[in-house]
Order: C-alpha cells, then structure tokens, then sequence
C-alpha cells in the first residue's frame, strides 16, 4: 500500500494505473487534511490540462509473468516519458505501475497522447497477443493547486475517471478539454455523453478521441438543444417508471427467489450458501485511499472464509472485477455463486461509513443492506456486524471455534491495522519494488503492536516472496519466513495465513510431515482458502501422494476460477507424478498458452513426452525451456524440487537427459 497523507513518493494512484498530469494541474482533495492546512496558506492555484493512463489487464499480465511485464513496462513508460519532455511536459512521479506528468497545453498533452499510442501500438506489433501491453488515456482541463513538485484537484481525478472510458489503446477526452482541441488538432471525436463519475458532483461530457486520418474534423454524436430537452424529459419519466417499479418490486411484493439457472452458470452452484464479495468502492475524497477499501473486501473476504457452512470465492477472482462495471448476475455466472456483496467505503478523518448490499444473483433481489456511519476506532466491531449480518441472511449456522474466530480483532492499534492494510496492498502488486515497500509497512505495523499476529504473518510472506522469486541472493530468507510465521502463531494460533506460510517453508526444508501438519491446519481454520488448498495438493504430490493433490487442486480452482498460473502447473505437476501424461500434458499446455515464457512448464512437458515415447517432441520442449533460460542445467536445479523420495527425483532426471537436458 501507499502511504496516503499524502503518499511517500507518489502523488496519486490511479486503479491499476499510469497517471499523466497535464499543464500543472491537480485536484483539491477538499476533505483531506493536508489540502485543507494548504488553504490556510493560500494554495497556489493554475490552470492545467492533465492526461491519466493506466494498462488494461495489469493484473493479468502480472499474474502470468511478473518479470516480463514489470520489464515491458519500464521499457514503454521509457518511450512515454521522452515523448512527454518532448512535447514540453514533466513527469512528476512514476511509483509502481503509475506515472504522472504535466503539460502547459490541452494541445501539447493530447498530441504527445496520440503521438503515445502510435507508438506504443508498434512496439505491441513485436510481442504476442497475451503479452501485449495496452494503455487507456484519459484527458482533462481544470484547476489545480501546486504544492512543490506536486498537484491535486478535481481535474486530476476527473482524468483518471474518465480514463476508464476509454478503449484499450484508445484516449477519451472532457468536455472541457474538447472545446480546446476541437479545432487545433486534426482528429475525429465520438460524443460518448454526459457522465457521473465518483467523487465528482457534477456530470462530465465526454469525447472519445478518433485516430484514423479518415475521421478527422468529424464529431459524432452530438445532438441540439431540443434534441437535449428531450433526452431530458425522457430520461426523467424513466426514473419515474423505475422509482415506481422499484416501490412495487421492494415494499409491496414479496421477491421472488428462484434456482439458478444451469444454462448461465460456469460452474454447478455448490450445495450450501455460495458468494464472492466484489472490491469495495473507496468513495472516499482522496483517491490514494483505494488501500482502505481494498483492506475492508480483504477483512470480508477472510471472515467470511473461515465459516464451514459457506463457499466463499477467493480474493484473487474477486478482485479480477476491480475498477470495472459489471452487473451481480453476469458475475454470478462467471464465478458460479448465488450471492454477490457489493459496497463502499468513505473514509474521513476520524470517520468512516461503510455500505453494504447482498444480492441474489438468480434474481436480483437483494437480501440485505444497510449504511454505517461509525467512528474509525469502531472500525473492528463494524467488520464484525456486517460479518455476522450477512452470516443471518444466508441463515448460516456457525459452530463453537467459528464464533471465537469471528471476533478476534488482532491488534488494538489502529495505526498498526493501517499499516497492515498498505502493506498488503504493495504485497499484491508482485513486484520486487513493491514487496520492498511492503515490508517496511509490515515493520512499522509490528513497531506499533509488538504483538499484532497479523502483521508477522505478512512479513514472513515478504521474505517467502523474494525468496521464491529469486528476487534477493540472501541465504537467511528462507529462515526469516519460518521466525515470523513462527512468531505470529505463538501470538495467535488462528491466523489461517501464517500456518499456511510455515507449511511452505516446512516443505522447502524437506520436512514433508510437518508441511502436511501445517497445510491442513491452515483448512481446518479457513475452510476456503483456495490457495491453502493448493498449497496443500503441492505438499502431497512432492510426499508422494499426488492422486490426492489432483483432487485438492481441483477444488481450489473452483473457489479462485480466476486462478493464478501456477495452480495449472501444480496440476500438472500433479498429474505428471500419478502417470496421467497425456492429461499433464493438456494441463501444461495451458501454462505455456498463458504465459510462453514460464518455463517451468517445458520441464515436465519434456518429462511426459518422452514418458510417452516421444523424444522429438520432447527436445522440442527442452529448446524452448533453453531459449528462455539458457543457464538451465539438471545439476543446477538438482536442490530445487523439494521430493521426499530421491528415486523420483533421479527419474525425473534420466528421462530429462533422453530429452536433451545435461
């Protein structure tokens, strides 16, 4: 997470983002206190035009190639910060995945816009589709306040709102900034309407930028002032007709609930209570607090997790529908669940008000909902209220250990709880620059609350992290992991997370015993937790009992149906160790289908064609696992898979030597 007030080294983060800041510009956050102390001193003040970009799929590309992706994107944020300097702008911050710049001109930023997108259109020719690196530009004119090197305002996060308007590759433009172009630079525009956008009062128009030189000097979609009046009167006897149906649907007829409809689930509905909480909307004024409405989807999602009697899809699919607009029934359908929460966060100062709805995704009728208004220090006694809430609507019952759990709060400091919450929003990033920052919030957490289980937890994973990601040559990493997770479950044995940690770590030491022990402790606590599940199936083929794994793997792919790669190649993995080659095969080839470059998966692709009598194929596999990392030798890694059973390990090695591996 970011360090919010004001951030430590960013200026403001857009959703999986770039932001440009165009001419100076930037937008009063007018309920943060820090702009309110600027007034005091009498805020300097300008016009700007500002640019917001961000990259469409981050979080996918992430996912399926964390060094290929964060390399692609110095590579282009390269290209885009010269083309800025070049059409007399400035960058301001570049932290993570997100740049902010500023130019003097609405022209000068639009034309460096479009002169990026060319640009970058080329470079994505050269790579394939999955790996192609796309942006959406958002652009923007209004005042700002100038604080250093700095700028906030309204007009920062109108850009970056309407940025997610934009098509891949594409650029939107406001109302305002179009009547400063509309006849300067010779493009097309496309009027997209007038929209609300969150945090800002007022409607905005907006203009979708044509490129192609065909379309210049036309504007589509543009109506006159009759043609406007009556939209108007229009959409007003809508509202009527739906405010009256919305009466008749809630207060004087009784919701119908009805079965789930087979043809439009992608999964069979499970047999008890199912339900995937969307990400929080954070409508707090202060964009940079998105880590706090990330926090409370995160404490739901875990709460939830850990009660037997419900099936909670994972953090990792949920957060797939971060920053889109999607409707609770197509996200039932996709992730095969009854029951979708949705809500948002404002947080102020010492206030914080959370909403809440549950909706049945059969029917669209919602089971619950309701509005809190609490103080912040209320904050844990309101997670638990809306836990326990939602546990009444789906008439769950909980047993003994799921109450106690439920209202365990972890830390009576809630600036270690903060801490905690930045921390994990750097964690999810998966990159070396982000787990860095993560630690230190992990850090100041513990200095805050020596005794805070949570925050040990998650700073061993930091070490895990770098540890299996070759991130740090440090021998020590391994055994810092094992202290924290150590150290968190002496303080509080109920944290699902750091039993899961220890049992990694109990693997990589070869004591596959203990591993098991801790992996399905890990269960017993969070029922859920599909990457626990996985984690466990991983375990049991490298102890030797992989027809169990194929079975655990398979059930954390239902609960995370936006798996994360490795979860196929663990199944893989798996299916390769019971014999099943064709079907590991399969299972790898969609490793290699996601990602070309995660060569891990050469391995055992090569390992099961010649199983199967197909040495050809199999050096095949073997050049590509070279051409990606030509340093690969069998003695090399000869360390690495952590088998209980040595014998498989020298199988696996002579029937890679067949394939052309030394």
């Amino acid at each position: 997470m970011d360090e919010r007030t004001p951030p430590e080294g960013s200026t403001l983060r857009a959703s999986n983002g770039i932001l440009f800041l165009l001419g100076g510009f930037s937008f009063a956050l007018s309920q943060a206190p820090w702009v309110l102390s600027m007034n005091t001193e009498r805020a300097k003040r300008k016009l700007s035009a500002i640019l917001s970009a961000d990259v469409k799929e981050y979080s996918r590309l992430m996912e399926e190639d964390e060094v290929d992706t964060v390399r692609t994107l110095k590579d282009y944020r390269d290209l885009m910060s010269k083309l800025i300097k070049e059409y007399r702008g400035r960058v301001v911050d570049s932290p993570g995945d997100n740049v902010l710049a500023e130019f003097a001109s609405v022209v000068d930023g639009l034309e460096c816009s479009i002169e990026i997108q060319k640009n970058l259109k080329s470079k994505n020719a050269a790579l394939p589709d999955n790996r192609k690196m796309q942006f959406r530009i958002g652009v923007n004119l209004g005042d700002v306040i100038e604080d250093e090197d700095r700028v906030y305002g309204d007009g920062v996060n109108i850009a970056a709102r309407i940025e997610g308007l934009a098509e891949a590759g594409g650029i939107c433009i406001s109302g305002s900034g179009f009547e400063q172009v509309r006849n300067k630079v010779p493009l097309g525009y496309q009027y997209l309407g007038e929209h609300t956008v969150k945090n800002i009062a007022q409607p905005i128009k907006v203009y979708r930028v044509l490129m192609e030189p065909e379309q210049a000097g036309k504007v589509i979609g543009e109506r006159g002032p009759k043609r406007i009046q009556w939209r108007w009167a229009a959409a007003v006897a809508v509202l009527v007709l739906v405010a009256g149906g919305l009466v008749w649907n809630f207060y004087l007829r009784a919701p119908k609930i009805g079965p789930a409809s087979e043809e439009k689930m992608a999964f069979p509905l499970p047999d008890k209570p199912s339900i995937a909480v969307l990400p929080f909307l954070n409508m707090s004024d202060d964009p940079q607090q998105e880590y706090f409405s990330d926090g409370m989807t995160d404490d739901l999602i875990t709460d939830l997790s850990k009660i037997s009697g419900l099936f909670v899809i994972a953090r990792n699919s949920v957060f797939a529908y971060k920053g889109k607009t999607v409707k609770v029934e197509e996200v039932g359908q996709e992730l095969g669940v009854k029951y979708v929460l949705e809500g948002s966060v404002r947080k102020a100062e010492n206030r914080v008000r959370i909403t809440a709805q549950l909706v049945d995704t059969t029917t669209g009728g919602y089971l619950w909902a309701e509005r809190y208004d609490r103080d912040l220090k209320d904050i844990f006694a309101l997670q638990d209220e809306v836990t326990q809430k939602i546990v009444s609507a789906l008439v769950v019952k909980l047993t003994e250990d799921e109450r106690e759990r439920l209202v365990r709060k972890g830390t009576d400091s809630l600036e270690a709880y903060d801490h905690t919450l930045r921390g994990m929003d750097y964690f999810f990033r998966f990159t070396k620059e982000a787990n860095d920052k993560a630690r230190q919030m992990f850090e100041k957490a513990i200095d805050m609350d020596r005794k805070y289980a949570l925050a040990h937890t998650w700073l061993g994973w930091t070490y895990w992290v770098d540890y299996s990601f070759g991130w740090s040559l440090d021998l020590q990493l391994l055994d810092r992991a094992f202290e924290s997770a150590q150290r968190a479950i002496s303080l509080d044995d109920s944290v699902s997370e750091a039993h899961a940690l220890l049992g990694k770590v109990y693997l990589w030491k070869r004591q596959h015993d203990l591993a098991i022990a801790e992996l399905e402790k890990t269960l017993n606590l969070n029922p859920n937790y599909a990457d626990g599940l996985a984690g466990l199936g991983e375990a049991l083929y490298f102890a030797g009992r992989p027809e169990e794994a194929v079975g655990l793997i398979k059930k954390a792919m239902r609960l995370n149906p936006k798996y994360p790669i490795w979860y196929l190649l663990n199944l893989g993995h798996a299916y390769f160790l019971t014999g099943k080659y064709e079907e590991a095969i399969r299972t790898l080839k969609r490793v290699v289908t996601r990602n070309p470059n995660f060569w891990p998966a050469y391995i055992y692709l090569a390992a099961s064609y010649v199983e199967l009598g197909q040495e050809e194929k199999a050096r095949i596999e073997v050049l590509e696992l070279l051409r990606i990392n030509p340093g690969f030798s069998l003695e090399a890694g000869r360390q690495r898979p952590p088998y209980k059973d040595k014998e498989v390990l020298e199988h696996l090695f002579d029937i890679l030597r067949k394939a052309g591996l030394k």
